[in-house]
């Protein structure tokens, strides 16, 4: 790991640390950043903190929220990819990065995105999580759309993949 990556993962875990958080999961290990899981128990704090205190039994419907925040080195991409089960709320945290929509497996424009601006990417849109010039870090809640069938890890169509997944 790049002494960029591991600086950068490093004070987010202590960001995270100081504002009270339990990461429950993190993975420094994605060809194109990583991320942090915050314990499901915190998702409301979690949204308070990233989401201008958005309810989050509003978007529970059944299932977790998965609280996360995503890291994306610069000039890295997530894969094309949409979920049949939930969609997600994003909001970027630091850095400017792009981000890819598209309502077909198409990948749409890049638009830029900066610092506490949201994107709200509905059930089966096309979406894609792009590094620009400098590191990127987004929070990201799900918003489960169908109670008797949560969303979870697996409910991931990758359409384009840059690391062959």
């Amino acid at each position: 790991m790049s002494t960029e990556k591991k600086e950068i993962f490093d004070r987010v875990e202590q960001t995270l640390q100081s504002q009270g958080f339990t990461i429950a999961a993190k993975d420094e290990t994605r060809p194109w950043g990583g991320f942090f899981v915050i314990d499901e128990a915190q998702a409301q704090d979690f949204a308070n903190q990233y989401f201008d205190g958005i309810d989050v039994e509003n978007l529970r419907i059944g299932g977790k929220l998965s609280p996360k925040i995503l890291i994306v080195a610069p000039e890295a991409r997530l894969s094309w990819q949409y979920h049949h089960r939930r969609a997600e709320i994003w909001q970027v945290v630091e850095g400017t990065v792009g981000i890819k929509r598209s309502t077909t497996d198409e990948e749409g424009e890049v638009a830029e995105y900066h610092p506490k601006d949201q994107v709200k990417l509905q059930q089966g849109e096309r979406h894609r999580l792009i590094g620009l010039s400098g590191w990127g870090i987004v929070a990201e809640i799900w918003q489960h759309t169908d109670a008797s069938n949560p969303s979870d890890e697996d409910d991931i169509v990758r359409v384009q993949d840059d690391f062959g997944r």
